[in-house]
C-alpha cells in the first residue's frame, strides 16, 4: 500500500508476531544491491501481554527509523564475498597481494568465510584469534592425525604425525586483523555493514622491536671480508652499512641516482623479485629520499664507476646513466641488478665464515645506531633511513640507543655548564 506523497504505509515495512513466548519485530529494509533479494531487520521482544506488544511497538519504530536514516546495513553477501570485491577494487602490490591472499585462503576465508559480513563482531574477531594464538590450525584440543594424503593410505609411508598444536605468532595475527579491518573499511564505505567491529576488537599486543646490529668490531670484519673477496662486492656492502638503504633499494639504484660532484645518491626506487621474475617498485614508504654520502665513500664509487666502465669497455659496451650500479657475480649485464636473493645469500655465507650470526638488514640497524648513539638527530636519523611519521617509527624501533644518545647529551651539557664553587666550612 502506498500513500499519497508516495511514502510506502507503515504497516507493509514492518510487522509484530508471536514466536512462542516471545514477539517477533520484522521491518522491511529495502532490496539487497548485490542478491536482490528482501533485506529484513528482526527483534525479539520477551512475552505476548500488553506491555510486551507496547514494547514492540517501539522496537519496529526505531527500526523503521533506522532503515530512514539509513544506517542499517543494506545487503546480506558473506564476508567471502566481501574480500572477493575488496581484492578485486584494492591497488595492491604484487608481493603484498600474494602475501595477502595465503592468509586469506589458509586461515581468514575457511574462519570467517560463510557469516554475513553484517553479522560479524568484535567478539567473533578476539575468539578467532585467540584460537590461533593456541593454535594456528584451530584444532579443539582432542589428539589426531595429521594425514599427509587423501583417502585410504599406509599413514608410515606417508609420513603421517599426530597433530602438535602450534600457536601463531603475534605478529601474524595482527597482519590477519589488518587484512580483516581492510575488508570491513571497504564494506563500511560501500554500505554494506554499518560499522567496522575490527576497530574495537582486541588485537595481540605488538612487541617492540629488538634490532641485533653488529657490533663495530663486527662490521669492520664484515666489511673487510668483502673487500676481499672482491672490490664490487666490498664496495656494495660498505654502501649499504653508511647510508642505512634496504637490501632492494640498493639493487635498483642506477647511476643517474648517483650524483659524485655533490656526494649525494637519490633512493626513488625498489627491486623485487618474485617467483624468478624481477620488478622495480616504489620504495617501501613510496618517498624519495636524498643521502649524503662521506668523502671515502664517494672516493669508493668512483673506483667502483671505473671498474666498470673498464669491464663494460671490453664487452664493447658504453657505461650510461641508466645502467645499474651494483650488477650479478656470475652474469656482468648491467641491465640487469643484482639480485636481492643474491645478495642476502651472499652476505650469509660471508657472515657464517666469519662466524659472526647476523644478515645483510641489520647492517641498517648499524648504521641508525651508529648514527643516534654518535648523537645525530633524530629526524636526520630518520630520513636517511626512509622512515615515516617524522621520526615516529625510528623511535620506535630504536628507542634503546635513543635514551644512550639522549644520555649522551645531558653529559655533553653538564660539561658545558659554569662550575659552581665549594661553600665554605662553618669552621
Amino acid at each position: 500500500m502506498t500513500r499519497a506523497d508516495g511514502s510506502e504505509d507503515r504497516r507493509t515495512r514492518g510487522s509484530v508476531r508471536a514466536r512462542g513466548n516471545s514477539l517477533q519485530v520484522r521491518v522491511f529494509a529495502g532490496k539487497d544491491p548485490v542478491t536482490g533479494k528482501d533485506v529484513y531487520l528482526t527483534e525479539s521482544v520477551k512475552g505476548t501481554d500488553k506491555a510486551a506488544y507496547k514494547a514492540a511497538d517501539k522496537v519496529q519504530t526505531r527500526l523503521l527509523a533506522e532503515v530512514d536514516a539509513q544506517r542499517a546495513a543494506s545487503t546480506t553477501v558473506s564476508f567471502s564475498y566481501a574480500i572477493d570485491e575488496w581484492l578485486r577494487t584494492s591497488d595492491l602490490e604484487d608481493t603484498t597481494r600474494e602475501g595477502y591472499e595465503g592468509y586469506i585462503e589458509r586461515t581468514i576465508r575457511p574462519a570467517l568465510g560463510k557469516i554475513q559480513a553484517k553479522k560479524l563482531t568484535a567478539r567473533a574477531l578476539e575468539n578467532l584469534y585467540a584460537d590461533l594464538r593456541r593454535c594456528r590450525k584451530r584444532c579443539d584440543g582432542k589428539p589426531f592425525v595429521e594425514h599427509k594424503a587423501d583417502g585410504e593410505h599406509d599413514c608410515k609411508k606417508a609420513k603421517c604425525k599426530p597433530h602438535k598444536c602450534s600457536p601463531m605468532a603475534a605478529s601474524t595475527v595482527r597482519q590477519i586483523h589488518s587484512i580483516i579491518s581492510g575488508v570491513l573499511n571497504a564494506a563500511v564505505r560501500w554500505d554494506w555493514v554499518p560499522s567496522n567491529p575490527a576497530k574495537v576488537a582486541k588485537k595481540p599486543q605488538q612487541k617492540p622491536p629488538q634490532p641485533d646490529p653488529p657490533s663495530p668490531a663486527d662490521a669492520a670484519r664484515l666489511v673487510e671480508e668483502a673487500f676481499v673477496m672482491d672490490d664490487d662486492w666490498g664496495t656494495l656492502v660498505w654502501l649499504v652499512m653508511t647510508t642505512g638503504v634496504r637490501r632492494g633499494e640498493i639493487c635498483a639504484l642506477k647511476w643517474s641516482r648517483v650524483d659524485l660532484d655533490e656526494g649525494v645518491i637519490e633512493v626513488r626506487r625498489s627491486y623485487t623479485l618474485r617467483r624468478g621474475v624481477g620488478k622495480e617498485k616504489d620504495t617501501k614508504t613510496h618517498q624519495m629520499r636524498r643521502i649524503a654520502l662521506d668523502t671515502e665513500t664517494v672516493v669508493l664509487l668512483m673506483e667502483h664507476r671505473q671498474r666498470c666502465e673498464e669491464r663494460f669497455a671490453e664487452l664493447g659496451i658504453e657505461l650510461t646513466p641508466d645502467m645499474y650500479v651494483f650488477t650479478g657475480v656470475r652474469k656482468v649485464d648491467p641491465t640487469v641488478p643484482y639480485s636481492p636473493h643474491a645478495v642476502s645469500s651472499r652476505y650469509k655465507d660471508m657472515a657464517e665464515r666469519l662466524k659472526i650470526k647476523t644478515h645483510i638488514h641489520a647492517l641498517r640497524h648499524y648504521s641508525a645506531t651508529e648514527l643516534l648513539t654518535a648523537g645525530v638527530d633524530l629526524r636526520t636519523v630518520a630520513g636517511r633511513l626512509g622512515h615515516g611519521g617524522g621520526g615516529a617509527t625510528t623511535l620506535r624501533v630504536y628507542a634503546a640507543w635513543v635514551a644512550a644518545s639522549d644520555r649522551k647529551a645531558a653529559e655533553l651539557l653538564g660539561s658545558r655548564m659554569p662550575k659552581r664553587k665549594p661553600k665554605k666550612s662553618a669552621d
